[in-house]
């Protein structure tokens, strides 16, 4: 092999582990100034953020129907993201209340994001959800516990709202997360999280589940397949 093959494949080399280092991060940009929720993803706010996908289920099959873009934003106070849900039929909890809690929540249609701040700890974090009709549910997550569920309790503040297209069968769902809920740092650039992107979709027959980072288990707590946020000031090119 000559000096200038040798290269090449130096280079492909690095551009794979680039690429493949890319697969497992979301950057969050930051924003200026903290804003009302808007589920619109061609507004300025969500536009100015990369969007990342989930498409495959827990164990990496593809899932090219349920495609689901997800953006994110963050600000001296509050960390934001953007679901973007196609959809073949919702599965929707009867008398939704949107005023507290909605427990179990996860048995209908959600998004959800897995996100912890402890490196060391990668099986404590925080768990959110929300439903097409706008339900909710935070949790603090502590794998070691038997019923890890009951970290339901926990309340972080956070804030959603949610659109349905029926239309163009796509549902739409933004979070405003309180940083202090999630971590006690100074929100910075350069800062990281580790994350996973999830969503539940249809009813029992034709379930479907949703990964940004596939966790090779029927469940979404398996934190050793999470993926990285970072905090930045501007995408990178």
């Amino acid at each position: 092999m000559n000096g200038s093959a040798k290269v090449c494949v130096v280079v492909a080399l690095l551009v794979a582990v680039a690429v493949a280092a890319d697969d497992k991060l979301i950057e969050s940009v930051k924003a200026d100034d903290d804003v009302f929720l808007t589920t619109n993803p061609d507004s300025s706010f969500w536009r100015s953020g990369p969007a990342v996908y989930a498409e495959r289920d827990t164990y990496g099959k593809p899932l090219p129907r349920y495609r689901t873009q997800i953006r994110s934003r963050w600000t001296e106070n509050n960390l934001y993201f953007l679901f973007v849900c196609p959809y073949d039929e919702l599965y929707l909890k009867p008398n939704p209340d949107t005023s507290t809690d909605t427990f179990k929540l996860w048995d209908w249609d959600v998004a959800e994001v897995f996100i912890g701040s402890d490196f060391q700890n990668i099986r404590r974090y925080k768990e959110f959800e929300v439903s097409p009709q706008g339900e909710w549910i935070d949790l603090d997550i502590d794998l070691t516990k038997p019923q890890h569920e009951d970290g339901w309790k926990w309340n972080s503040g956070f804030q959603v709202s949610t659109r349905i297209d029926r239309k163009a069968k796509t549902w739409y769902a933004a979070m405003r997360i309180p940083l202090a809920a999630i971590d006690q740092r100074q929100p910075a650039e350069g800062l990281t999280f580790r994350v996973n992107l999830f969503r539940a979709q249809g009813p029992p027959a034709q379930r479907k589940y949703i990964s940004w980072q596939p966790t090779m288990s029927d469940s979404f707590h398996v934190p050793e397949h999470f993926g990285t946020l970072k905090l930045v000031s501007s995408p990178a090119r």
